[in-house]
């Protein structure tokens, strides 16, 4: 499968907003393709390079995302609403010409539902203080803090934690794997 890349200092995950204002014209061509289409564009974070300018390189593994809403303020500048919706693996990429990258990718099946064990209580608690705290803002479906695979993407993208922790927990496949690694991140700090 072919998926066009948006390589952005940010990581995207499986049901996660994310809030873009698109200027530069390769992803404005982008973007108007994925409207008129309702296909689906590739967020990946940068391994190497910057967001505006040469294509950068982007991780080996990401998110695709659709647009869940649009508007266009001012001439130039179009701002969109992402949805994270399944993980994907990077195979190759090219340029196309026009510094957008076009890469093959091999999509990651999605984690099922699973029932978070009585260890992790701390982070329902962080995950409802979250959900609290931002009204719901970046994940606007009802929340879920009882299923570790929901809980451990929400807190991977709020809470403040460096891009490469975040590419990493994007890139585990065991949803309590991802909550052990939050946890022994944030429970010493919450019993503090």
């Amino acid at each position: 499968m072919e998926l066009p890349l948006f390589p952005l200092h940010t990581v995207l995950f499986p049901g996660g907003l994310l809030p873009l204002k698109i200027f530069e014209q390769r992803y404005m061509e982008m973007a108007k393709i994925c409207l008129r289409d309702a296909s689906a564009f590739g967020v990946c974070a940068i391994s190497e390079g910057r967001e505006v300018g040469a294509p950068a390189v982007p991780a080996r593994v990401g998110c695709m995302a659709t647009i869940a809403e649009w508007d266009m303020p001012q001439l130039g500048v179009l701002h969109i609403l992402a949805r994270g919706t399944q993980r994907f693996s990077v195979r190759s990429y090219r340029d196309n010409g026009t510094g957008l990258l076009i890469a093959t990718v091999k999509l990651i099946e999605n984690e099922p539902i699973s029932v978070i064990s009585a260890q992790f209580t701390a982070l329902i608690k962080i995950g409802s203080k979250l959900q609290d705290y931002t009204n719901g803002q970046y994940s606007p479906t009802p929340a879920q803090l009882a299923d570790a695979v929901w809980l451990g993407y929400r807190l991977s993208e709020l809470l403040p934690l460096p891009l490469e922790l975040k590419q990493e927990l994007l890139e585990l496949t065991d949803p309590h794997e991802r909550l052990r690694v939050l946890h022994g991140l944030i429970a010493p700090r919450a019993q503090d």
